[in-house]
């Protein structure tokens, strides 16, 4: 997950209280040159409650990666303030997080000297299109001449390629585009276009303004920019996550009860990203570890099996499969089979979201 956004909007805050690193975070663009990359665990309550039933002697969360990218300004396109390494960098990530500034501070330069939430969402989106147009352009220059040796699938790439050059040149995102076929959904994902991958904004606040963070106006900006987007959006203080990072887990609790948080932003943020990831969470639980693992949803059962080891997914036989809230009620598994709770999952078997999995295999 890729944190975008004009410099000095709270991106480096955020990554540190993500990370519980110390990325650098300065008053002035471009602090962050090189990505700064933090493996951050999921909040996931099925996972807490798992742990304590078990007291494992190991304990694996599910984790997403956050990468800290620096800001982008306008021109970025072009190679304005190392746009050209900054745009390569968003490349490379599956998903962005979009941070836009939506607080008022003279302490902190704003790239464009005024806090405008609207125009800072165009002009990083502008950058990303004017980006991919010449990625597509270029493509579809290298198809019409391969497509002249009667190659089937640059005949396909030609369509696909003029019908992204027109979205993009009418400054709408890649992720409008709907590839017609398999073929051309290769094409498509090979061009590794920024506007098609997933996203969703981060609307960054003071203190003050988080009680009442979606009736304020500033961040009702980014709440209306996402719902044109069809895209999730999350109202945090960057700040505030920062600083209650820095506190011990029981004194947590009482600062977010007198700010009047449920929990922390962070927790919002980081399941979010893994939403808009279309991943999900199996787990495998016993007293030697607890285990969350990662899937994309809609995976089959021996594919999961392949996430623990390859031999499982080779001689997978079956799964035995247990929903994480009937294990956590019951107490444990000889009382979930005796209440007639546990099935057995074949190769056709798509995993769901929290069940706990036990697999047998034979290579």
């Amino acid at each position: 997950m890729g944190i975008v956004g004009l410099p000095n909007v709270g991106k480096s805050t955020l990554f540190n209280a993500l990370s519980a690193n110390n990325a650098e975070a300065a008053n002035y663009a471009f602090c962050t040159i090189d990505p700064n990359v933090g493996v951050v665990p999921v909040p996931d309550p099925r996972f807490d409650a798992l742990v304590e039933l078990f007291e494992p002697d190991k304990v694996v969360p599910a984790t997403v990666d956050f990468v800290d990218i620096a800001g982008l300004v306008r021109g970025a396109s072009k190679g304005e303030g190392r746009g050209n390494a900054f745009l390569s960098h968003i490349r490379e990530v599956d998903a962005i997080a979009h941070v836009v500034r939506c607080f008022e501070d003279s302490g902190i330069v704003h790239v464009d000297n005024r806090v405008d939430p609207q125009a800072d969402i165009e002009t990083i989106e502008t950058e990303l299109i004017l980006r991919d147009l010449e990625t597509v352009q270029k493509r579809l220059e290298r198809a019409k001449k391969a497509a002249k040796g009667a190659d089937p699938i640059e005949k396909k790439a030609i369509g696909l390629c003029e019908r992204l050059a027109a979205a993009l040149d009418q400054g709408t995102s890649a992720r409008s585009v709907e590839p017609g076929d398999d073929d051309e959904a290769t094409v498509l994902r090979d061009l590794f276009l920024l506007t098609s991958k997933p996203m969703f904004f981060i609307a960054n606040v003071k203190e003050h303004q988080i009680a009442s963070a979606n009736d304020d106006a500033l961040v009702l900006q980014v709440i209306d920019a996402a719902k044109e987007r069809n895209v999730p959006a999350v109202a945090i203080s960057a700040a505030i996550e920062a600083e209650i990072m820095q506190l011990d887990h029981e004194e947590r609790g009482e600062f977010l009860e007198s700010l009047g948080l449920p929990e922390p932003g962070l927790h919002r943020v980081i399941r979010t990203g893994y939403e808009i990831l279309d991943l999900i969470t199996f787990f495998t639980a016993g007293p030697p570890e607890v285990h969350a693992w990662t899937i994309r949803r809609g995976t089959l059962a021996p594919q999961a099996a392949g996430k623990i080891h390859t031999d499982f997914e080779r001689g997978f036989i079956r799964a035995e499969t247990i929903r994480s809230g009937d294990l956590i009620e019951l107490g444990s598994e000889a009382a979930v089979k005796a209440a007639g709770k546990m099935s057995t999952a074949g190769k056709q078997y798509a995993v769901q979201d929290g069940d706990v999995m036990h697999f047998r295999f034979n290579v």
